[in-house]
């Protein structure tokens, strides 16, 4: 049933990792196959979503947007589903030679947290994968600090009253200074956008994407086994 079984770029890193035993297969590794055994074989398919994922849906116009003004040049996000013998998925910008990744972040917080730090392994496999189904020989990173949706931030508040224990959200002092803090961590307007974005550069690495193949049999024959 699996000889043939293709990854999305997206989980790439989670079947990449590293065992922390003499095994081929970490627990991160398995766990995750399990899931694609269940979703092919039952089709079932877990139910993940959290107020991250949501953002990075709602306001993925908004980082384009911000994308094509810091770089002045109109980048269409990309619609075309490519696929090879291991891997499938859509690109969110292919620019010639070029993949552009763009992550919306949470907030100020999580945008700046990037710095100085190595490449998330994740998106640099859900990279590697891009360019081996595109052939592109680079690839950009690039995280977005966009306002946080409407509807997110009411959520936002609403939670606030609950755990507060606010009765009248109009007599509370407290629950409005609250509220206050969470509009000045949802909204950016004054920053200017040449600091809304950091960018990753990350090169076609072939012999990662050899290994990633490889990887990708192993797990095949894993599924079959299960």
């Amino acid at each position: 049933m699996f000889d043939d079984y293709k990854f999305h770029p997206s989980s790439l890193g989670l079947i990449m990792t590293e065992s922390r035993t003499k095994e081929e297969l970490g627990e991160t590794a398995k766990s995750h196959l399990i899931e694609c055994y269940v979703s092919k074989k039952y089709g079932r398919n877990k139910d993940v979503t959290n107020k991250f994922i949501e953002k990075g849906l709602l306001a993925e116009e908004d980082s384009f947007d911000l994308y094509t003004l810091v770089k002045d040049k109109l980048f269409i996000k990309n619609e075309k589903t490519f696929e090879n013998d291991f891997f499938i998925g859509t690109p969110d910008i292919v620019d010639g030679n070029l993949i552009v990744d763009i992550k919306t972040s949470w907030d100020i917080f999580t945008f700046f947290s990037v710095i100085g730090k190595p490449i998330n392994k994740m998106y640099y496999w859900q990279l590697q994968s891009y360019m081996d189904l595109t052939g592109a020989n680079e690839a950009k990173l690039v995280y977005c600090l966009v306002n946080t949706p409407f509807k997110l931030v009411e959520d936002q508040k609403k939670k606030l009253m609950w755990t507060m224990g606010v009765i009248d959200p109009e007599a509370d002092d407290a629950y409005f200074k609250a509220c206050e803090q969470v509009d000045k961590n949802s909204i950016y307007d004054d920053i200017p956008i040449e600091n809304k974005y950091i960018e990753f550069s990350i090169a076609r690495d072939q012999s990662a994407i050899d290994k990633s193949h490889e990887r990708v049999k192993f797990c095949r024959n894993f599924l079959n086994q299960l």
